[in-house]
Order: C-alpha cells, then structure tokens, then sequence
C-alpha cells in the first residue's frame, strides 16, 4: 500500500436516520420515556481510496450503499466520524472549500433515464458543470470529452435531448459530464445496473478505459459481484451498514473468509445449465434496520454461529495479509486481542436525519 495521503479517506464514517415520523412520535416518545429509534445506514465504515485506485461497495439491497455514497458527496451530513480528502477533514470546509470539492468529486448516478436534465441538449448538460466551477471551455472541449466516451462523431449529439438518445448513450453523456471538471474522485452508484447486458459491457469497459486514461479514482458500488469484480482494485463487502470483509479483488473470489461473503460468491449465477455446486448456506431475511441485533449483525443468518457473535466483531487483518481484513469472529484469538467492540450508544440526534429522506 502507498504511503501517500489518500485521496479519500474515511474514519468510522456513520450516518443515522431518525425514525420519528412527526409530533405524535415525538409526544408518544415523551409520555413513553423513549428515546428516538435510529437506522444505522452506514455504522462506523472505513476506507482510504488511493490515487488512481477502483474500490468496490458491495452488498444486498438496504446495506447502506447508496446512503455511504450521497454522504461522501455531501448530500447527507455524516451522524459520526470523519470523512478526509486529500488528507483534510470536510467538516472543517468553508462554502469555497466545498465548491471545489464538488468539482474534484463527482457522481454518476444509477438511473441514466433521470438523471439528465431533459431541457438540456448535450452541449449544454456538458456546459453547465464548466460555467458553476468557472472554468474556461470551448465547443472543442466538449467535443473532445464525447469522444472520449465513445459518442461519436460529437457533431452528432452536441444538439441532441436525452429523450433523442438510448439508455446507453444517456449513461454515456452522464459520464463525460462527471469526467469533464477534471475531477480526483468518481463516485459510480451502480452505473450499469439499469442497462441492458451488452451495454452493461459497453458501458464498464469504457469505466474501465478512462479511470487509466484520466487518472482518477472511483467508488463503485453494486449488489452485482461480478460487474464489481471486472472493474475494482479492491472490494469491500458491507451488510446491514458495516463492513464485513475488505480484500484485493483476487483475494476475495479466491478466499473469501466471512460467511456472508462466501455466500454472495456461491451466489453468482454461472452460465451453464449442467454445472452442480452446491447452494449457499443462508437462511432468513436481514435483520430490521432499526432494532439492530447486538453484536455481529449478520448473526441470526450465518452458518458459523457461535455465542461470542453477541459481541460486536473487531475488524482484524488476517495474519500475513496487510490488504485483507475481515470483522468476524472467526479468525481471532479472543484471549490475545483486547475486548471486542461494544455497541454505539452515544445518542446521534443532533446530526440524524428523518428516515423519510433516506435513499
């Protein structure tokens, strides 16, 4: 591993949603003696994203992936923890210092067929970000950058609206829209998941091309192992908010080492009819978002159970392995290594948002 700064760098990163719905919750809580009921979206998530490095976040749907992303982009306020770019806290960011975060650090939405403005053509989706972050361009500039994302000839498209273009092409102009402020940072939430399976391959293959070709670094996250194993460097496994399993991604298909994720690898489908393998050992749905089981939270699924998984597992790399770092009771001595984690119970209300604003 580098021992330069990280470009991205996140510290125990936590983001909470309270469940409180109005004034009744908040009366009937008040009678009650209650306190608040929160939805640990991301809890206690860490991570450094290096220079021209792909990270993959993935996990079954309501792990907190998309929440994890809106709140490394700004959109939420962290409940807790520290989030560091170019090794500098963002919570110590004036108005300025947040302008030009957001033009280093882009985001390509999952759903080509939104996020486009449709009153905008081509050029002018491609103008915008350049006019917001003051920066000089030129018909030339854009017309470069939509053949950079294989849109070609640009003449083509420059006049174009996105109810003119395919999924694929939109998908491809919401790229070179990220790409276009010269950014250090991509943050792709399932780019390809709403496309078809050819442009799927059109479209990573291109991911694939221009994190190289303009030295960026991504943040790609999917609940589809395969597309994330074909584009990152490294993956994280996350589930019901934490990280489980952090590993190179050659390492993880090859020794997987948490049961979980041994259980998405066991479940990515192969395209042979005759192949017999063997089905993963999983039972029973996540757990409730909100009354979280203590300890580990994949617990009440997991094949492996033991009695110490009321505990909260430490997140320990594996012996002789720097890069691969599981959180699951298994793979420690107890005896050796200090207390395992107790749970959060400082209260985050100052900072939660209302589960109604949650992705």
């Amino acid at each position: 591993m580098s021992n330069e700064t990280p470009v991205l760098e996140l510290r125990s990163l936590e983001k909470y949603f309270d469940t409180s719905s109005g004034l009744f919750d908040a009366v009937k809580n008040r009678i009650l003696g209650d306190g608040p009921s929160y939805v640990r979206a991301v809890d206690g998530v860490n991570m450094k994203l290096e220079q021209n490095q792909v990270q993959g976040v993935i996990g079954e749907s309501g792990c907190g992936k998309t929440t994890l992303l809106r709140t490394l982009i700004g959109l939420y306020n962290p409940t807790g923890g520290e989030l560091l770019f170019h090794g500098r806290p963002v919570s110590e960011f004036d108005k300025d210092e947040w302008k030009e975060f957001r033009r280093h650090v882009q985001i390509i939405f999952q759903d080509p067929f939104n996020s486009l403005d449709p009153k905008f053509s081509v050029r002018r989706t491609l103008a915008e970000p350049l006019e917001i972050h003051n920066m000089e361009y030129d018909d030339e500039r854009i017309a470069e950058m939509l053949e950079s994302v294989g849109l070609t000839p640009p003449e083509k498209y420059l006049t174009r609206f996105p109810n003119q273009l395919s999924g694929g092409e939109k998908q491809r102009v919401a790229i070179a829209r990220a790409l276009i402020t010269e950014p250090d940072i991509i943050l792709a939430d399932e780019p390809a998941s709403m496309l078809d399976v050819s442009t799927q391959a059109e479209i990573l293959n291109l991911l694939n091309k221009l994190t190289d070709e303009f030295g960026v670094s991504m943040v790609y996250i999917s609940h589809d192992l395969s597309t994330v194993s074909y584009i990152c460097d490294t993956i994280n496994v996350m589930y019901l908010g934490r990280v489980v399993e952090e590993a190179p991604t050659r390492t993880l298909l090859a020794e997987p080492k948490h049961p979980y994720t041994k259980a998405l690898i066991q479940s990515i489908p192969i395209p042979d009819p005759h192949y017999d393998r063997k089905r993963p050992d999983l039972d029973g749905e996540p757990g409730d978002p909100i009354n979280m089981p203590e300890g580990c939270r994949f617990k009440n699924r997991c094949p492996k159970r033991m009695d110490i998984c009321d505990r909260k597992p430490l997140d320990i790399a594996l012996e002789g392995e720097d890069d691969h770092t599981v959180a699951c009771h298994l793979y420690y001595d107890h005896d050796e290594v200090e207390g395992d984690q107790p749970e959060p119970t400082a209260d985050p209300a100052s900072s939660a948002t209302s589960a109604g604003d949650a992705a």
